[in-house]
């Protein structure tokens, strides 16, 4: 059995649980979807992975549903069947959440991409689950308006909220949790529910809006979102800033937040991350060093104070000059260069593969959990560069191992759980925005305790006969 192929006790190789009735079910979707279904193998094994380390597990059928009730038919006739259902939007999840570890049909949900209401007044928008977020502000642009959730990838608004996602602007707007205010979901027997609205807050029932927000497919399949909106700041600034050392970076985010200051983006890229994104992004003038990226919102003069303001307490820790960015051109470089880090981290490793983490701390912990992950890499010799939305205490590894090495992949997991086990123990998460799909299931129960339980409630309230993405977040 390869080195890779069994995770939490579930050899993936080894053939799916038996299901019920699959070929009939085959069958009657391929007639209902005609040429939006696909046996073909290239096609299942492009819905079989994500961009996580995990092998590819396909689904048996492919489909592509167009509205809400060619959803809720299909699932229909998966739940007669009792055949399994994955959802899929862009494929750019990490945690193996679009593996068919059961086999089964996948929903390819990204023919489902039309903006169905924008309402400039009241700031918030409908948009079905295949919208991207690229494609959202792209055709919010004339508006004045912005979507600001973004993780890096141009993942769909869909995939978003099933995995709770977050990204470089979360420190001043929130995640996907704050940013989505209702829902439509075809549930595990083909019901179309509406949850949520689109007023602000509200005391009515419980929050079943919050409550598939990051459910990663295992509640029902979301299939339109309704969003909360911002205006275009009147400025935006962004600077780079380079430190002697990985703690004085850090402290200077944890001071920065402590005084208050409402940046919009703080990111840290340790000395090896940056040696990558020079060499992979052309980042001319920056030395391999810890760096911090900077955005600042709002109007000219409010932009200026809080970037003296944060100049002067990164001049307390050694910081660099601020290099500016000051027009849009450079500013997109910039920050698609923060983008590009994970791709910037694989060119260091030609033929390696890559198994990609977070964790998420308190800020006050920030310094000593990146500073102790930190030293852990160094002591067992292995290739990890650091990355992080620090400015909520989020931050990411890639760690890199030869698919025949046993030992070198075993090194690599055993940092990954110390790392999970610290933020934990810190009063943290396994996961900032990740999520935890296949690889960090243990973790869960780690960080929750007998909470765990009721989720495995909720699970088979919503799911009783574990259609929905099965295998995915609990371990059994």
């Amino acid at each position: 059995m390869p080195v890779h192929s069994v995770i939490d006790g579930r050899g993936l190789d080894e053939a799916p649980a038996p299901r019920r009735d699959l070929e009939p079910a085959i069958a009657t979707l391929k007639r209902l979807f005609g040429d939006r279904a696909s046996t073909a193998e290239a096609v299942r094994d492009q819905h079989g992975h994500g961009e996580g380390w995990y092998p590819t597990q396909p689904p048996d059928l492919v489909i592509y549903p167009h509205s809400n009730e060619e959803v809720s038919d299909a699932v229909k006739i998966c739940a007669l069947h009792g055949v399994p259902i994955v959802a899929f939007g862009t494929g750019t999840s990490l945690e193996g959440h679009v593996a068919a570890v059961e086999g089964g049909v996948c929903f390819d949900l990204s023919q489902m991409n039309a903006v169905l209401d924008v309402n400039q007044e009241d700031l918030d928008c409908r948009v079905q689950a295949g919208v991207t977020r690229k494609q959202l502000n792209a055709y919010l642009r004339d508006t004045g308006l912005m979507f600001p959730i973004d993780p890096g990838a141009d993942a769909s608004i869909g995939g978003m909220t099933a995995t709770r996602a977050s990204g470089t602007n979360a420190v001043r707007y929130g995640t996907m949790r704050e940013c989505v205010l209702g829902l439509t979901v075809v549930t595990a027997d083909g019901r179309i529910v509406k949850t949520g609205g689109r007023a602000r807050k509200s005391a009515a029932g419980y929050d079943l809006t919050r409550l598939f927000v990051g459910s990663e497919g295992t509640l029902g399949l979301i299939t339109e979102i309704q969003l909360r909106l911002f205006g275009i700041p009147e400025a935006i600034t962004s600077a780079v800033c380079q430190y002697p050392d990985l703690e004085s970076a850090v402290n200077t985010v944890i001071m920065t937040i402590q005084t208050g200051v409402p940046v919009a983006r703080i990111e840290i890229l340790d000395e090896v991350q940056m040696g990558a994104a020079i060499a992979y992004s052309k980042l001319d003038g920056y030395d391999e060093k810890p760096t911090l990226f900077f955005e600042f919102h709002g109007t000219h003069a409010h932009a200026a104070e809080q970037a003296e303001t944060v100049k002067a307490i990164s001049d307390e820790f050694g910081g660099s000059a601020f290099h500016w960015a000051s027009n849009l051109e450079e500013r997109n470089a910039l920050w698609q260069a923060r983008h590009d880090s994970y791709y910037a981290a694989k060119a260091l490793a030609p033929g390696k593969k890559a198994i990609a983490t977070d964790v998420c701390v308190p800020i006050s912990r920030l310094a000593e959990s990146i500073l102790e992950t930190k030293a852990d890499i160094q002591e067992n010799g292995l290739l990890a560069p650091i990355v992080g939305h620090v400015g909520d205490g989020n931050y990411h590894l890639v760690l890199f191992y030869d698919e025949d090495n046993a030992d070198e992949l075993a090194a690599c997991k055993a940092l990954v759980d110390r790392m999970n086990s610290r933020a934990i123990a810190m009063g943290g998460t396994c996961t900032g925005e990740h999520g935890i799909g296949l690889g960090k299931k243990r973790f869960l129960e780690a960080e929750h305790g007998e909470a765990v339980a009721y989720m495995r409630m909720v699970k088979r309230a919503f799911d009783p006969d574990n259609i929905l993405n099965p295998g995915k977040i609990f371990t059994d």
